[in-house]
């Protein structure tokens, strides 16, 4: 131990000095610290699945991969090869040979799509698993490879469709922008080049899903079908039944699916007015009749098919207002209302 001389000589001494002295001091009495090997070979080992690690290395992943369109993609090299290997590379435990192999099936719908008619099912099923993939390039791939089946196979994907269906619907509502709006143009190729008399049935029950915004998508894709099905298929669709899901979705939580609600309305108004085919048959003799147009006088004239004109039919009002509940058909007129005070 110092003596109180000593320590009292110390406390005189410039600050540096007694720092100078202290850490030779120090140097002298610690041992120097070896790393032990085994925190050097750690370094190497590859993430522990679900750390953060892991995530980080997927997002460079990610990165690197690249997203092909359709128009660009080139024809397969080794067409015979690639089709033998298709369904094992689909279920394909490394990501990267996964999506290779999606694209391949996507070549394939795009070149020689008659080769996959007696796989396709099993194609589609091995899709839909890759849209469940959490590895956004696989997801991704997976939704762009769903639009080409869409453009490839039309109406023959509908009896597989719904399991696909409900996963385009969850990605084009969750937040990651770029799978997001893959998923939305896969959508628009869906009510495209699948017949909307079809998709229709398949897209009404996610108007009432619990979630919001998967509501939201099926309420722009039914928008979407509509006016494809023109008056005839309109008719035979129902346009009683086509008000009532329009009125249903003018009142949801969502401004998208509200604002697609009002372009169904508008789109079955232009449709109502102009086809006189799509009046209701008149009603019962001891209810009230709707307008009609007069009819000319009796004349000795043989009878002549009436015009369209002189057809009975319910006004636009009349019909939303026998169509659905008083409140619901006044919120549709209130959307006619004010298009044609727009114009």
């Amino acid at each position: 131990m110092m003596s109180e001389t000593a320590l009292r000589d110390l406390n005189l001494l410039p600050k540096s000095e007694r720092t100078n002295e202290s850490s030779s001091k120090d140097i002298l009495t610690t041992k120097p610290y070896v790393e032990p090997i085994k925190n050097i070979g750690s370094l190497a080992e590859p993430p522990k699945k679900g750390t953060e690690d892991e995530h980080a290395c997927a997002d460079v992943a990610v990165a690197e991969v690249e997203y092909i369109e359709s128009e660009k993609l080139d024809d397969l090299e080794d067409f015979e090869n690639s089709l033998k290997v298709l369904l094992s590379g689909l279920e394909s435990k490394d990501w990267v040979f996964q999506c290779e192999t999606l694209n391949n099936v996507r070549r394939i719908s795009i070149y020689h799509k008659e080769a996959l008619q007696d796989i396709l099912d099993n194609v589609i099923t091995l899709v839909v698993k890759a849209l469940k993939n959490p590895r956004s390039a696989v997801c991704k791939t997976a939704i762009m490879t769903s639009e080409d089946i869409f453009k490839a196979f039309g109406d023959h994907v509908i009896d597989s469709l719904d399991p696909m269906l409900v996963q385009l619907l969850l990605k084009s509502s969750q937040d990651k922008r770029f799978v997001c709006e893959a998923a939305e143009k896969a959508l628009i190729a869906l009510t495209i080049w699948v017949s909307p008399v079809l998709l229709l049935p398949k897209l009404q029950p996610y108007l009432k899903h619990r979630n919001p915004r998967i509501r939201a998508k099926a309420s722009l894709s039914v928008s979407r079908c509509v006016p494809r099905l023109g008056a005839e298929g309109i008719k035979e669709y129902g346009i009683d039944k086509l008000i009532q899901i329009a009125s249903s979705q003018l009142s949801d939580q969502l401004p998208e699916s509200r604002e697609a609600a009002r372009a169904l309305i508008l789109e079955l108004q232009t449709a109502y007015i102009k086809s006189p085919v799509l009046a209701p048959p008149p009603p019962p003799s001891d209810q009230p009749q709707p307008d009609t147009c007069p009819d000319p006088e009796p004349k000795s004239e043989p009878e002549q098919t009436p015009t369209p004109t002189q057809v009975l039919y319910y006004s636009w009002d009349q019909f939303c207002e026998s169509s659905l509940p008083k409140l619901s058909a006044q919120a549709v007129l209130r959307v006619t209302s004010v298009a044609r005070e727009g114009l």
